[in-house]
């Protein structure tokens, strides 16, 4: 079942996957400028669903890891996530049959594209996390218990690096970002390669699809005069949670991630109360007159109020007036194991997982 993808299905992709990247991942924008110029080199893109792989295809899983602020600033070309890869390739002594992404959401859900162009591989619809998360741990093969280990990155510099082995995906995680932060909070990196037949027990299938159809209905809903976050939340079990404007934004990066407080004042049928948010790279916990309504791993999504676009951690501003949505979280999170990896304790917050779809 090979689809073409076709230059607005790429554009409708950067806006469900904005959505979907529930504040992190990386704003897409630039990377979709990367994959515009692809297009217009003549590049073409071929989506392959999980089930079309062979048990023993070698699939690589890419990303930029990395600060999300510090994407606006230092800019990341086409051929890195490529050369991660390629890096990863030569390790294993094969090549690979196909490339994903880790998470679609934000700018990663397009790194595959920019993989597929230099390397000429399909894309698999499919993911492991069916949003963006911030950590190596944090992912459905993580919580599948499938091995964590090789992982390649590269630097624009030239630095390449292989880690060979990690005791576990925390470990992993730890040295990654180490690395990551030495070259300068971003770096792309290749995880470690999946079968076929883990993708196709472990990933979480249809990603790019659910991206593409998001933001064709943000798309149709402003040609036609609809409101965008209510043609969301009808698409994807959304529901609003709060509606306001933004009056304050703490933002640090620390130890390659971007954390933060955002707070919001509300407005028309949410006058006179208030929100909040905390934030790690992505939106982690949604407080409403100071009481918890929303966490992870449900996927809390601040949207603009009129265009119904994603705002990110790294470009919530004072003054903008948003909409904060809920979306249900893939099953494979909402177990036990799965709590363990991306509930709230995941993220050194002293909160049980609360439940907006009961």
């Amino acid at each position: 079942m090979t689809r073409t993808l076709g230059a607005q299905e790429i554009e409708d992709l950067a806006v469900g996957a904005w959505i979907l990247g529930t504040g992190g991942g990386g704003n897409p924008y630039l990377n979709l400028l990367n994959v515009r110029g692809q297009i217009e080199a003549g590049h073409s893109f071929e989506l392959i669903q999980p089930e079309d792989l062979d048990d023993d295809a070698a699939v690589a899983v890419v990303s930029t890891m990395g600060a999300p602020v510090v994407m606006q600033e230092r800019l990341q070309g086409t051929a890195d996530v490529a050369r991660a890869v390629e890096i990863m390739a030569d390790y294993l002594g094969r090549p690979f049959d196909a490339v994903m992404a880790v998470e679609m959401g934000g700018s990663n859900s397009l790194q595959p594209f920019a993989a597929a162009a230099h390397l000429d591989l399909p894309i698999v619809d499919a993911d492991a996390m069916g949003r963006a998360f911030p950590e190596a741990q944090m992912t459905s093969f993580a919580v599948g218990g499938l091995q964590p280990w090789p992982l390649a990155l590269v630097d624009p510099r030239g630095i390449e690096a292989v880690i060979t082995h990690a005791p576990t995906w925390k470990w992993m995680e730890r040295a990654s970002r180490s690395l990551t932060i030495e070259v300068g909070s971003i770096a792309a990196t290749c995880k470690a390669p999946r079968t076929g037949r883990e993708v196709k027990d472990w990933g979480i299938p249809n990603t790019a699809t659910l991206s593409i159809s998001l933001g064709e209905v943000v798309r149709r809903s402003r040609a036609e005069h609809r409101d965008p976050v209510t043609a969301l939340c009808e698409a994807n079990q959304g529901r609003v949670i709060f509606s306001g404007k933004l009056v304050d934004v703490e933002r640090r990066a620390t130890d390659g991630f971007l954390r933060g407080y955002a707070q919001l004042d509300g407005l028309d049928d949410w006058a006179g109360r208030t929100a909040g948010l905390d934030f790690q790279n992505e939106w982690s916990v949604a407080y409403v007159d100071n009481e918890a309504v929303a966490t992870v791993p449900h996927l809390i999504c601040m949207l603009d109020s009129v265009s119904g676009e994603a705002v990110g951690t790294e470009t919530a501003r004072y003054g903008q007036r948003v909409t904060l949505v809920v979306m249900p979280s893939p099953g494979v999170f909402t177990t036990p194991v799965g709590l363990d990896h991306v509930g709230p304790r995941a993220f050194g917050l002293d909160l049980d997982v609360v439940d907006p779809f009961p």
